[in-house]
This record gives C-alpha cells, structure tokens and sequence, in this order.
C-alpha cells in the first residue's frame, strides 16, 4: 500500500463526496457527518431519487456548513436507469478543474426485493429490475466516477460499498437481496485487486431504525434490536478517517 493510503487524516481534504441514496435514513446521516469533515472547495454531491427530501437536505446542509464553503449538490436521479447513473457522473464531471485532493463515493442505494421463497422468482424482468438498481447501476456508477477522476499521485481515492451480513450468509426467502450484497461484495474486491490506488471498503452498518427495517418487521415479525442511523455512520467516519483497514475488506457494525 502507498504511504498516501496509508496515511490517516483528522479531514476528508478538499474532497469530491458522492453519497447515493443520501435522502434519508443512513445515507442522510452519514451526509451530515462527512459535511464536518470536509475543507473548503469540497463538493458534496447527494444523490437520491425523492426531489423534495433532497430539496430538505440540501437547506440542512447549507445551515449546518454556514461559512465553509462547501459546495452542495442535488441530483435526483433513479440509479436503476442508464440516465439516473449519466446524471450523476455528469454532474461530478462538472467539477473534474477543481483542486481535488480526495474522492470518496459511498454506494449506499439500495432496496430490500421480494422477500419470497426462491421458486417464486419466474419473472426475468422483475428479477433483472431489482439487479438493475442493486448491482448493475452500483458497478457503472462507480466505473464512471473512476473514469471522471483517474487515480493520481496526490489523489486519494475511497469506495465504500454498503453491504450487509447476508452478503456472507444465506438466509431463506431473501435470495435477491443476499445475492446482490454478495454480488457487489465480489465488485468491488474486485475493483482492490484491480487498483492499488483505489482503498474499498464494504461496511455492513448493522440492523437500523430505517423505513427498510419497519418494512422487515412487518413482512416477516423478526424483531431486531435497531440502532440510531447516525450511530452506524460515526463509526463508518471514524474508519474512514483512521484509514487503517486493508483494501477489499469487509467490516461490520458490531465488529467496530
């Protein structure tokens, strides 16, 4: 590893943040901790599908970074289609002349799927829809943004996938949602094999109190004990910042 890797920092430097499904739940959380963290010139970029709850976080942002010039940038975009993943590379690639000295892109959208014994999946398109936005749009994205911002002595480039522990575990009736954590898990080890220059961390951020897990409770009656959003995000920014963690790892919430 180069020692510009392995390099820990108090910041994020004048940085390029790209978080998806920034709107609400973790990704918001975590919009809000990185915004701290951030050197003047940075760009934050929140990307998620809901105009308004953008709209919202964006006028946050702008009263929580009052007087740090931070740029903050909205797309509303549906990155299970080919112009939700174009608008979001495109307005990155507006800011390709600043003096970026870091990129982070944390791939954070996601959905649950059909939670469905595996005999009930006959439907391609269905099936192809839900690996359109879980998989697919997640390894584009992340290739376009590369391609916006090759890696470079001085750049320090991070990708964070946001997986899950059913990524490493079957569980039953939930096949599409463990095959593609398991899919984007092999992605981007891939992606740290590939690129030295590029430090990949998939982070499972635990059970949370999120629309998803209300959603869990009710279609199945599992009961998990839900932690804060932004109490799975501090310890994300921490490993972040400490830059101690091995390229292609995977760690999770209770391992922290």
């Amino acid at each position: 590893m180069s020692e510009v890797l392995a390099a820990s920092a108090s910041t994020l430097g004048q940085c390029m943040c790209i978080i998806t499904g920034a709107s609400k739940g973790f990704g918001r959380a975590l919009a809000h901790l990185a915004s701290k963290d951030l050197k003047p010139g940075s760009v934050l970029l929140l990307v998620a599908r809901s105009r308004s709850l953008l709209q919202e976080l964006k006028e946050e942002m702008h009263r929580l970074t009052e007087g740090q010039d931070l740029i903050v940038q909205c797309v509303e975009a549906d990155l299970s289609t080919k112009e939700g993943v174009k608008d979001t590379v495109d307005m990155a690639r507006q800011y390709t002349g600043n003096e970026i000295d870091h990129v982070l892109l944390v791939n954070n959208a996601a959905s649950l799927g059909d939670i469905s014994p595996f005999e009930s999946f006959t439907d391609l398109d269905q099936v192809n829809a839900y690996l359109a936005l879980n998989v697919s749009s997640t390894l584009v994205l992340t290739a376009g943004v590369l391609q916006a911002f090759p890696p470079r002595s001085g750049l320090q480039w991070r990708v964070v996938n946001c997986s899950s522990t059913f990524a490493l575990e079957a569980l039953p009736s939930w096949v599409l949602y463990c095959s593609a954590k398991a899919a984007r898990e092999m992605m981007f080890r891939v992606l740290a094999a590939e690129n030295p220059n590029v430090k990949v961390l998939s982070y499972a951020p635990g059970p949370m109190d999120t629309e998803m897990q209300e959603t869990i409770r009710r279609l199945t009656g599992v009961q998990y004990q839900l932690n804060p959003c932004k109490e799975s995000a501090t310890k994300l920014m921490k490993v972040l910042l400490n830059n101690d963690f091995a390229s292609g790892a995977h760690l999770d919430f209770f391992q922290l």
